[in-house]
């Protein structure tokens, strides 16, 4: 007999991406939605695909992912984003899994990463395989508040078929969620007690927009590869200089 599968997902102000999202899922035995406080009609879009659409205070993205997985009905979980879509032949893959009787206890799904409607193949972007199928018996999220990542008690498996990932409208997009990711990642590393110097601004974004668009062969994504490669080395930037100022205070 299959085991069920319960699908999680975060929100926040996604009224424009959430209904494209949840349509792709609808195939899951639940859908869990926890919103964090939007403004707009996100928890209404909601509401159309699932009733259990939750309210739940910023926690960080890590304990408000778990928070999700903890309200779901099911032990077996799949986390998408707001920006993602399962294609049909992954919605597949995942049911046969849930009906294998030697399921391992997490499973890395490979994505497609498009800015705007150009798909990033290199520039470090691509299988970008992250563990999205997994047991919470045995699996948990991590409590960091940004780049959080499920931790699995075992060995972990790698599905074939692919997520689809619109992360970005564009040069614009990507400049405006770098901001808040790197303010994130400077917060949790002054936490952590981390210090930044002048080669960390300096010579850190120089060595990512080398390694992003020569190493990783960036430039045979043509000019979206030169914008990933340069708002790479402007996050590596940015991260550390907020990262100087709070050290500084």
């Amino acid at each position: 007999m299959a085991d069920k599968i319960s699908c999680i997902v975060i929100a926040r102000d996604e009224e424009a991406r959430i209904g494209d999202c949840l349509d792709s899922v609808r195939w899951a035995d639940e859908i869990v939605v926890v919103d964090s406080g939007s403004s707009d009609n996100t928890v209404a879009i909601a509401k159309g695909f699932t009733d259990r659409v939750h309210v739940i205070p910023w926690q960080g993205f890590g304990p408000q992912k778990q928070a999700a997985v903890e309200l779901a009905a099911h032990d077996l979980i799949f986390s998408i984003d707001c920006d993602e879509r399962v294609t049909p032949e992954l919605a597949a893959e995942l049911r046969e899994l849930a009906e294998a009787g030697d399921r391992l206890p997490g499973y890395t799904v490979p994505r497609r990463t498009f800015v705007g409607k150009n798909e990033i193949r290199h520039c470090g972007w691509y299988p970008d395989r992250t563990i999205r199928l997994f047991d919470r018996r045995r699996a948990r999220f991590s409590d960091s508040p940004v780049h959080e990542r499920v931790i699995v008690s075992g060995t972990v498996g790698d599905c074939c078929h692919h997520l689809l990932h619109y992360s970005f409208a564009g040069f614009r997009d990507m400049l405006a969620k770098m901001n808040h990711y790197t303010d994130l990642a400077a917060e949790q590393m002054h936490a952590a007690g981390r210090f930044a110097g002048y080669a960390d601004i300096t010579v850190r974004p120089l060595y990512m927009f080398i390694r992003t668009y020569l190493f990783q062969l960036g430039f045979l994504d043509g000019f979206a590869g030169y914008l990933v490669s340069v708002s790479n080395a402007v996050s590596v930037f940015a991260k550390y200089a907020k990262l100087m100022e709070r050290n500084r205070k």
